[in-house]
């Protein structure tokens, strides 16, 4: 047991939290003061006695991670950066918190301020992060750990609320985290029994602990998340559990001091009115003035804290340079790879796909460049959610990561696609590696969550997508993506990248690697699509710019202007290659631009669009095995695409190409349209809708 000293100053600490978190609440006239006023006493407890960081250092490669997957409750991290003296966290952003321009977001953001370790407020992502961010620790320490010296051993710490284990993502990655047996993880549970709606007995009455218990954990309590002893204690236990991620139940009541709306859902999602927010600090024993306060005595206490908390930097400073001495080949691998760099020569004589008419899916070049890659790259890890065969995310000789071997690199994420992003998400964030995961595109949506959060955190994941059309086939409309593409092309700062032929995918990955600051993902076929001889074609190269002039009219070369543009993404591009031959036989002259990611294009400058796409033509046709929502921004108003507007059909992909008239000669009717004057889709087949259901009495 803790001192009556010790114990007394975080009392006063996690009352200054309390304060303050209401305080910006109601100055905001939005958020949530509840779970910051309930967990403040396991918040305090844990940042002043358990976990390691150094606010003079944030990044500090060893420290330990605090997830707040609770983000709702942003207040309880923002007061605490700030208490523990957080440079991005002055007592300006306090109070300003939910403003614009501040650092202090309704939900947190890890690129607005350091000592926020991940975005989080959509419900399970975050305790789903950090998992990943466990996973990595485990590998890393694996992979530069020596018997001399560790230079990796760090927890990974969440505070997770009920929303946070109701949502499925949370369940999926709670199980593979078991599974892994990642003993640094630690999560404490605000077990406040409330959520908006009401008693979290409406809807969530599940033996939590008893399922995680099932799921590989160590569990305990409920404890008293108002009782420091009992918390610290629980704490010391979790961390003794080095072969199971742990789980601390803390029974908390959520707006811990109100008098009126404590334990209730009315303390959840607003501020506490200004009659309740003076009756809680009446009970709480804290000044009504001035608003956010916070005493000289818990600063002092706080920074001192803050100070023992980072005393274990320079002590890990000191190991890392007698570490780095006496390994030097593994200290300049860590340099790098921290630094998110590419090694020299890392895109040297990468596959080069000879021209072949029968080609390869570019799902399986994908997998030949990976193969590679994978050998160059010792920080990049991943996987598939159990579509490792289909995907080709595996290279040969790849080790899986296990508990028995966190030294692999391959991970067998299972059938949990939202949990994969989110994993992945923080591996990625946890530094020193660069993760990817694949499924099938249909299923991206799935991961979509995920996914958006790597966008809006610039997290360089990579998404590998694969049967990425109707071309998958026989598997029907179920697995055919129809509306998947322009859904993740709406999502901003997120490379859709669809590849036409095996060369491009090779540029496509090196597209990706090349991109720290935001993810990736990749559109790839199942069905063979022809290589292209770069001999006749632009080199594929072009993929670097979005898009390119892959085959010109003749004339070209002496200034004459197409007079029709065929624009293509991935398999439908070599469609677009034959109706160009079927108008150049009819005498017109016909461009084909590849469209591999449009969101490339949009960041070229204006001349060279121009350059690619005329503004003098306007005769544009775009062809493309999906749903022409956002094409139309490249053909123009009065433009056409070839495209779907219904669900595919189960059969032979040629047979459904045919059928749904995404073929080289509806392109070039289209085409033919364009020129006589016409606008939009006319000339293009309409595709039969999809059948009826079956009446009741045929059932």
């Amino acid at each position: 047991m803790a001192d009556a000293d010790l114990r007394a100053q975080q009392a006063l600490a996690a009352r200054t939290v309390r304060g303050l978190a209401m305080d910006a609440v109601q100055a905001a006239e939005s958020g949530h003061p509840g779970m910051p006023m309930g967990m403040a006493d396991a918040a305090v407890v844990l940042f002043t006695e358990f976990l390691r960081y150094d606010p003079a250092a944030p990044g500090w490669p060893d420290r330990d991670r605090f997830v707040l997957s609770a983000g709702h409750g942003s207040m309880l991290l923002y007061s605490l950066l700030h208490l523990t003296g957080y440079e991005d966290m002055p007592m300006e952003e306090i109070e300003n918190f939910r403003q614009w321009g501040s650092r202090t977001a309704g939900h947190p953001e890890s690129f607005l301020a350091r000592g926020i370790e991940t975005t989080t407020g959509p419900l399970g992502q975050g305790i789903s992060n950090a998992v990943g961010m466990a996973l990595a620790e485990k590998h890393l320490a694996a992979v530069f750990n020596t018997a001399e010296h560790e230079v990796v051993d760090h927890y990974t710490y969440v505070i997770a609320s009920d929303g946070d284990l109701m949502e499925g993502v949370s369940n999926e990655a709670s199980s593979l985290a078991g599974h892994l047996r990642l003993g640094k993880l630690v999560v404490l549970w605000d077990d406040n029994h409330v959520s908006i709606d009401g008693p979290t007995e409406l809807a969530f009455t599940e033996d939590v602990l008893g399922r995680y218990a099932a799921l590989g954990w160590h569990t305990q309590g409920p404890v008293d998340g108002h009782d420091m002893d009992a918390v610290a204690k629980a704490l010391e236990t979790a961390r003794a559990v080095s072969d199971k991620p742990s789980i601390i139940a803390c029974r908390t009541t959520i707006g811990y001091g109100a008098p009126n709306k404590g334990g209730t859902a009315a303390a959840h999602g607003e501020p506490l009115g200004e009659e309740e927010l003076r009756k809680a600090k009446e009970n709480l024993g804290i000044p009504l003035e001035p608003r956010f306060l916070v005493p000289e005595e818990t600063r002092r206490f706080m920074g001192q804290a803050a100070c023992e908390r980072a005393a274990s930097h320079a002590r890990w400073e000191e190991t890392f340079a007698a570490w780095r001495e006496a390994n030097p080949e593994k200290a300049r691998l860590w340099d790098r790879v921290h630094a998110r760099e590419l090694p020299d020569g890392w895109d040297d004589d990468l596959p080069e796909f000879e021209p072949s008419e029968k080609g390869m899916a570019t799902r399986a070049a994908s997998g030949k460049v990976l193969g590679v890659l994978w050998e160059r790259l010792p920080e990049l890890v991943g996987g598939s959610a159990d579509l490792t065969p289909s995907n080709k995310t595996r290279a040969d000789g790849a080790l899986d990561f296990t508990d028995a071997a966190p030294e692999g690199r391959y991970l067998r994420f299972g059938v949990r696609e939202h949990a994969m992003g989110a994993i992945c998400n923080g591996i990625t964030l946890h530094g020193g590696l660069r993760a990817f995961g694949g499924t099938f595109l249909i299923f991206s949506d799935y991961m979509k969550p995920a996914v958006r959060l790597s966008a809006l955190s610039g997290v360089p994941c990579l998404w590998i997508y694969t049967h990425d059309s109707i071309g998958l086939g026989e598997d029907g409309p179920t697995h055919q993506p129809v509306e998947q593409l322009a859904g993740l092309r709406a999502i901003p700062h997120l490379y859709v990248v669809r590849p036409c032929d095996a060369n491009e995918t090779r540029e496509a990955w090196k597209l990706a690697l090349m991109r720290t600051d935001a993810p990736t993902a990749l559109a790839l076929t199942r069905q063979n699509v022809p290589t292209l001889d770069r001999t006749t074609y632009t080199s594929a190269e072009g993929l670097h710019r979005g898009a390119y002039v892959l085959s010109d009219c003749d004339g070209a070369a002496e200034g004459q202007l197409p007079d029709v543009l065929l624009l293509a993404t991935g398999s439908e591009v070599h469609l677009a290659l034959e109706a160009q031959a079927l108008l150049e036989a009819e005498g017109v002259a016909a461009r084909v631009v590849s469209m591999p990611c449009w969101e490339r294009f949009r960041e070229q400058d204006q001349a060279y669009r121009d350059e690619v796409l005329p503004p003098e033509v306007t005769a544009r046709v775009a062809v493309e095995a999906a749903h022409p929502l956002g094409w139309h921004e490249w053909v123009g108003a009065g433009g056409a695409v070839v495209g779907l507007t219904r669900f595919g059909a189960s059969a032979p992909y040629e047979a459904i190409y045919e059928h749904l008239g995404i073929t080289a000669e509806a392109v070039a009717e289209a085409a033919r349209h364009q020129l006589a004057g016409g606008r939009g889709p006319v000339g293009t087949p309409s595709p039969e809708p999809n059948p009826e259901p079956a009446a009741d009495e045929e059932r």
